[in-house]
This record gives C-alpha cells, structure tokens and sequence, in this order.
C-alpha cells in the first residue's frame, strides 16, 4: 500500500489519521488507495485487507449497484452526499453519512476523497423515538376510544325530551369537547312530581366529566329518596366538599320540581345563571339563584333556598348552563343574560321543539367561531 500512494497523500496522512471519522482515498479506477484508522476501527478490516480492493470486493447485489450510482454521481459532479452503510468485516453493518469529493493531484490524476460518519447513535436514537411514538400512537388510540365510550355514556345520561301529563319538555345536550361537565336531569316521579336540573361542573374534559356524573349519581339516588330541591342543593355540596374537595374546583345548578299538572313549582339555584319564566303574555322573568356556588364553601346553601311559583296555562320556563350566555361575537361583545333572555323571548310563542331549536340558532349566529363550553337547555311548557 506504500508504494503505491501519491507523495501528496503521504503528506496527508497524519492529518487524516487526527479526524474522528472514517476516510478512504480510491484513484480513478475506484480501488482503494488508503484508509485511516478510523475506517478500520468503524469496519473491522485492516488496512491491507481494503488496499487495492475495489466497492465491488465488499458490496454486492442491489447494494452495490446503489454504490455504483452514487460514485457515478460524484464523478459528474465533482461531489456528492448520501446515506447508506459500512459492511463490518464480520457481517455487521455501520449506518453512515457519506460524503465524497473528487480531487486532481499535479499530475492530472483523479482521486476520491471518501468520509464516513458513524450515525450508529442517531440511528438509535431514531429507533428509540419511532418506537415511542409508536406506543403513544397506541395510547392515544386507546384514549380516543375509551373517550368515545365515555362520551356514548354521557349522552346516555342525557335529559330526554317527555310529556309528563299535561307538561312538556325539550332538551339539548351539547358538548364542547366529546365528553363535559354539564349534564341535566328530568325525572318524573308518577303523577306526583316532575324534576328538573341543569348542573354546570367547573373546568372541561375528564376531570369535569367524572365529577359531573358522580353528581349525576348522587342527584338520582336523593330523588330515589323523595329529597326535595333545596335538600338536594345541601346534600351534594356535602358530598363535594367531603369526598371530592379540591381547591378551585366548584360547580353550579338550577333545579325545579313541579308538583300535580305542574300548577306549583319550587326552584332552587346555586351560583348558577337565572332561570327564566316566559308567560303568555311575552314578559320573561329571572328566577335568581339564592345560593352560592357549590363545592367551595360549608355555607354556600341558603337558609331559605327555594322560591315558590304559581304556574298558569302557557308558561314556560327556560333552564340552562352559561354556554348559551358566555358566548361572544367577532367585536369581542358577550351575548350575555338579557341577550339570551330577548332571544327566548322572541320565540316563546313557537312550538316548543321548534323554540328549542330557534335559541340554538339565533345563539349560533350571534357567536363567533365554534362554542368553547358545553351546552345544556331545558325547556318546559304547562298546559
């Protein structure tokens, strides 16, 4: 091998043996001239072993017509860059960028400067990476579909739309996100009495969702038990504060039992928006909360809690979460409680299903760009 190296490379080869990667010089008729100790190291093979040997001594098949394309391309270009590997001596392969010159020595001869950095690391790494984004991948799949059945769940316990005598009721349930923290209640008892809740967990996704139907559980089994609405207010913020209490977290309701033909009504609310009372003759009024949010505060239920009402034939009564109020429009303006309480207003003569759907529209149309909170709307006509 020393015989036959040009005196430029004998110059060369202690800078070449400083480099930290591997290099090999081939002369024009691509047989190998010289290799640094590097190359050996990366390959396994002696310097005698690659000298005067040629690609086609240690490729083969598809692999070495790739080399001879890419040394092809060099020759053209006078340089080139690639991927591909350094076959070990014992079988094995080194993952490599390799990076190629084309030089011309004083006497006109054309020789190949030929790098090889080990990217055996970063190929690791990338493997590493691949197969932890391939157990993510997973993980979100399983995410996605246990939220899909968490969110066929939630819809399950959705409010149904009934007539109870001569009382009838329509509903919505829209999720900001494929599972919320609102959710709402009508739960006839016989003829006896006829519930309804609207129920706003604060925060979204699966913290509020789990909380909002532990009180959704707890809501059914106090009116299993015949609790009227202001018991109910003061039994689930016990229940909150004792076995769920976190700092921040708190939610909000409004609640209405209708005795016999839904001539009486008793309501009950809790930090939660105004339920509003529409009468025949088009005057919508505010049922205000009496009581704090809930979940926050021991005495967050009023002594007095509930408000008594007289319904007459006609009437309809509106309870909701504040996704249908918070809602603002491009100037940046909340459509607010009188912005809803107007647009209730306004279709209150309508048939009720058609009402419910009129709301949702016209509180469509007012926001700007998608709603961010869930939706609940209970709707009740007497007649």
């Amino acid at each position: 091998m020393e015989g036959t190296k040009p005196e430029w490379l004998v110059q060369m080869e202690g800078i070449l043996e400083a480099l930290n990667e591997g290099v090999i010089i081939f002369d024009d008729c691509h047989v190998c001239l010289y290799a640094n100790d590097c190359m050996t190291e990366m390959t396994g093979f002696s310097r005698e072993e690659m000298a005067g040997r040629p690609p086609a001594q240690f490729y083969a098949g598809e692999d070495l017509v790739f080399i001879m394309k890419q040394i092809s391309k060099s020759e053209q270009l006078g340089r080139n860059r690639y991927e591909f590997y350094v076959p070990r001596k014992e079988g094995g392969r080194v993952p490599a960028i390799i990076s190629a010159r084309t030089i011309e020595d004083p006497d006109g001869r054309h020789f190949a400067v030929v790098t090889f950095t080990n990217i055996s690391e970063q190929k690791r790494a990338e493997a590493e990476l691949r197969a932890a984004n391939e157990q993510l991948e997973k993980r979100q799949r399983e995410i996605e579909a246990e939220l899909a059945l968490a969110s066929r769940v939630q819809q399950s316990l959705a409010p149904r739309c009934i007539r109870w005598g001569g009382v009838a009721v329509e509903t919505v349930y829209q999720p900001a996100h494929s599972i919320g923290g609102d959710f709402g209640l009508v739960v006839p008892r016989g003829d006896e009495s006829l519930t309804l809740l609207v129920c706003d967990v604060s925060g979204h996704g699966i913290s509020s969702a789990l909380v909002a139907n532990r009180i959704y559980t707890e809501t059914i089994s106090l009116l299993e038990r015949r609790a009227a609405v202001g018991e109910i207010l003061r039994r689930l913020n016990e229940l909150v504060l004792r076995q769920i209490g976190s700092a921040g977290f708190f939610f909000t309701l409004a609640a209405a039992q209708l005795g016999p033909r839904g001539r009486r009504m008793h309501f009950a609310g809790a930090g939660h928006p105004p339920t509003m009372w529409v009468t025949p003759g088009g005057e919508a009024r505010l049922l205000e909360a009496k009581s704090a949010i809930l979940g926050a505060l021991e005495d967050a239920v009023a002594s007095e809690p509930v408000v008594e009402v007289d319904l007459d034939p006609g009437d309809r009564i509106a309870l909701y979460t504040d996704g249908l109020t918070e809602v603002f429009d491009q100037h940046g303006e909340m459509l607010g409680i009188e912005g809803l309480r107007e647009i209730i207003r306004a279709n209150a003569r309508k048939p009720l299903a058609e009402m419910k759907q009129s709301v949702l529209d016209q509180v469509s149309a007012f926001r700007h760009g998608p709603h961010t909170d869930d939706i609940s709307l209970v709707l009740v006509e007497i007649n």
